[in-house]
């Protein structure tokens, strides 16, 4: 530990320390999608949400079209709606993530700002 590490816990008194320990727990994949869900954009998440869905069943279908097919052009046909769906919905997840990631860095950038609000009080 550094000094000023020190100094930050030596600042905190008991209430202010559960409410750290709190934001140290670790939060599971369930519970930062959930943060998402019920973030800024929820609205927005939760259609996208539906969308990938919607997504997943699209490729599950164009796959087993593609495997069924009878002729070529019916196999190349159904093998690009499965890769068109298969991009869409890796897109979709790789915004999810993001945000997941950004509403994470968010947290633990309240934590300081926290930490060093009550420090700023301490020195008074």
């Amino acid at each position: 530990m550094t000094p000023i590490d020190d100094r930050i816990r030596g600042a905190l008194d008991e209430d202010d320390r559960a409410f750290l320990a709190s934001l140290d727990e670790g939060r599971g994949m369930f519970s930062q999608i959930g943060d998402v869900l019920a973030g800024p954009l929820g609205g927005w998440s939760k259609l996208i949400f539906a969308v990938a869905f919607v997504l997943g069943f699209v490729l599950v279908y164009s796959v087993f079209r593609f495997f069924t097919a009878d002729g070529f052009e019916q196999s190349v046909w159904w093998g690009m709606v499965s890769l068109g769906a298969l991009l869409m919905q890796g897109f979709i997840k790789e915004w999810f993530y993001s945000r997941m990631n950004m509403l994470s860095v968010l947290r633990e950038l309240k934590r300081l700002q926290l930490q060093v609000a009550m420090l700023e009080n301490a020195k008074d």
